[in-house]
């Protein structure tokens, strides 16, 4: 059976952290559902992808981390919404179970994206239900699966597990976010508002990117959304943290090309890596 996902066990003594980069995917070759009709021009969907945001948290494995690596691309489905979060005009018809759309799907950001970029959709028709279905069955729910499915294990071994829900942002916010025109932190760390992990954890992530000398917002704009949502509980042990990071920082935005930055970024985010590791650690060993 082929997963929609790649998921990297621990490269040595495991610890109850579980890093994972929902939309680092891309389209590949034959692998999407022939009936799709598609009518975004590829560079405008390529605007929704985390680039290299994989490869940038690749030092996860080595320090004990499970990493979790979506293989499908966020505008085919975004397992960071709802499983119900779809705007009712993008399917032809009655789904299975009712819908109940956000304010991100009105705006074309639903867990089936309808804008590709604003005014530019995704789809030249409609979607079928039963191939809307067949989209939430073959990526969202597997996806889904494994990273609840790594969550629970390590909770279950160590009674405590941290989450790290890791992206990447455009450097400037466009029609399409609250945020329009307005130019973006190097970093937004997010926990709905306190609602997904202590604040003393936000803080010591904060302040470690900070060291390096970065900007870092804290929910704004962005909050966090379903997947620190979905699986954490911080009064259980279960914490979650999202991070977005500004592609300014290592990419060439209109490309889609790495710059220098990159290597850099990715050195901090390796220290980053550790410094959350010690963390845990000691958080493990004092029975948290």
């Amino acid at each position: 059976m082929t997963f929609p996902y790649t998921l990297t066990e621990p490269a040595g003594a495991a610890l109850p952290l579980v890093v994972d980069s929902p939309h680092s995917g891309q389209a590949r070759a034959g692998s999407l559902p022939s009936a799709l009709p598609l009518a975004a021009p590829p560079e405008a969907l390529l605007t929704g992808w985390d680039a290299y945001v994989d490869e940038l948290f690749a030092h996860a494995p080595a320090v004990g981390g499970t990493l979790l690596c979506a293989e499908f691309p966020r505008w085919l489905v975004d397992v960071n919404r709802a499983r119900d979060d779809i705007d009712p005009a993008l399917v032809d018809g009655a789904m299975p179970f009712a819908l109940r759309p956000s304010d991100k799907a009105g705006r074309g950001m639903g867990v089936l994206r309808r804008l590709a970029l604003p005014g530019v959709p995704v789809y030249g028709a409609p979607l079928s239900p039963a191939m809307a279905e067949h989209l939430l069955k073959t990526y969202y729910d597997p996806y889904h699966a494994a990273l609840a499915g790594a969550m629970a294990a390590h909770h279950a071994r160590f009674g405590a597990v941290w989450h790290l829900d890791c992206h990447s942002m455009k450097s400037r916010g466009n029609a399409m976010n609250v945020d329009f025109g307005s130019e973006r932190p190097d970093f937004v760390l997010s926990n709905r508002d306190g609602a997904t992990c202590p604040e003393a954890f936000i803080e010591l992530v904060g302040q470690c990117l900070r060291g390096f000398g970065y900007q870092v917002g804290v929910n704004w704009p962005y909050k966090g959304a379903e997947l620190v949502t979905a699986y954490s509980d911080p009064a259980r042990g279960r914490y979650s943290l999202q991070i977005e990071i500004n592609r300014a920082l290592y990419l060439d935005e209109a490309r889609f090309v790495p710059h220098d930055g990159f290597a850099r970024l990715r050195g901090h985010l390796d220290q980053l890596l550790e410094r959350v590791a010690d963390h845990i650690r000691a958080e493990v060993a004092r029975g948290a």
